[in-house]
């Protein structure tokens, strides 16, 4: 018999599945329940289906409702903003105000109205199931009917338990000879299935119990670790790491899948799009509806426990980093930098890096 996290999870994966499908979901949170779609993959049909019990609002992020100006309607602008439906607020309209890409293409029509929330709890798990999905971060919401009762049904905590890190798992590990290292291992890691496997490549073989390891933590780049684009250092930064720590006799490279900072590589291909506009990296999430960095780090701190390690010297140039890892209970000892040279595509994306997220170059 499945026990009540199981039974809880796999709610949420039909959630999210239904979400991926273009279909309905319903959030309880308490006595308060709301039906969504998400807004990327509504149809007519599906909209009319949900319009028919009452015209459904529009929730977005409040860094999209700050791009589109509507934050200073609400006195509290920190979490979804809802959008009342007005008759010209049609599904073409709704895919505009969600998606940044028709910003210049498509000027919005508005005025926009904010509505109040309702449930927050909520509307905060609804806009996290449609990350978890891999979608732009906007829903069609309306209250909750009783003919809603054969979509899947959620409520906030089953989300939050859902991606939280304890429940991430050593799955395998296998030696893997490496160009810097013949004696490396890779460890695979299992939690939430939407953000893949997470691995840790132990360069040299598993750390002696009385050092300190050379850890980095490098998040998923399929554009640069694979294809060798030129936007960002990611590549290269992954390949520096692997020689630095052979050259300090071993370390651990943690991979973490979250892609884009966390957005995904679907919705990191849109923030190039904008990017391709003018925008940098930075205002790029935010117009996509995205926090400037999605990532978790307490996955990384997860992944170090299972590895019972407490203690690392960090090769990063980012801070956050350092502090996500020291709030989940793993001591940094040293920062380590890792800085290299820039080429004429990336280095306005390493500017924006040192000048508007911290970074030490």
């Amino acid at each position: 018999m499945a026990s009540p996290a199981e039974r809880s999870g796999r709610q949420v994966s039909r959630a999210i599945d239904a979400l991926r499908r273009g279909q309905p979901v319903v959030i309880r949170d308490g006595k308060a329940a709301v039906t969504v779609l998400a807004v990327e993959l509504a149809e007519d049909d599906t909209l009319a289906a949900l319009d028919a019990a009452a015209p459904a609002d529009v929730l977005i992020t409040a860094s999209r409702a700050a791009t589109l100006k509507l934050v200073n309607q609400l006195a509290a602008a920190s979490g979804p903003v809802r959008i009342g439906r007005v008759p010209w607020l049609d599904l073409a309209a709704a895919v505009a105000l969600a998606d940044p890409v028709f910003d210049l293409t498509r000027p919005l029509k508005g005025p926009f109205a904010a509505r109040d929330v309702g449930a927050a709890d909520a509307a905060d798990a609804a806009i996290q199931l449609a990350k978890l999905a891999g979608l732009l971060p906007a829903l069609f919401i309306r209250e909750a009917v009783k003919d809603d009762r054969e979509a899947p049904h959620v409520t906030p905590g089953d989300v939050a338990s859902y991606v939280a890190p304890d429940r991430l798992r050593i799955v395998s590990r296998a030696h893997l000879p490496i160009a810097q290292s013949d004696k490396s291992m890779l460890v695979a890691f299992r939690g939430v299935p939407e953000q893949g496997e997470h691995l840790a490549l132990l360069v040299g073989g598993a750390p002696a119990h009385d050092t300190t390891p050379l850890v980095r933590l490098h998040s998923e780049c399929l554009t640069g670790d694979v294809l060798g684009s030129l936007k960002c250092d990611c590549g290269p930064q992954l390949h520096a790491a692997l020689d630095a720590m052979a050259a300090a006799g071993g370390g651990i490279l943690l991979y973490l899948r979250q892609e884009g900072r966390g957005i995904g590589l679907l919705n990191k291909l849109r923030a190039y799009a904008l990017q391709d506009q003018g925008f940098d990296t930075v205002d790029a999430n935010l117009r996509l509806g995205f926090a400037i960095d999605e990532r978790d780090f307490r996955i990384a701190a997860r992944m170090l426990n299972l590895l019972n390690i407490d203690t690392v010297r960090l090769l990063s140039n980012n801070p956050e980093k350092v502090e996500g890892l020291q709030a989940a209970g793993i001591k940094v000892a040293e920062r380590v930098s890792l800085a290299l040279p820039s080429n004429p595509h990336n280095a306005h994306y390493l500017a924006t890096k040192r000048d508007r997220t911290g970074h030490i170059l």
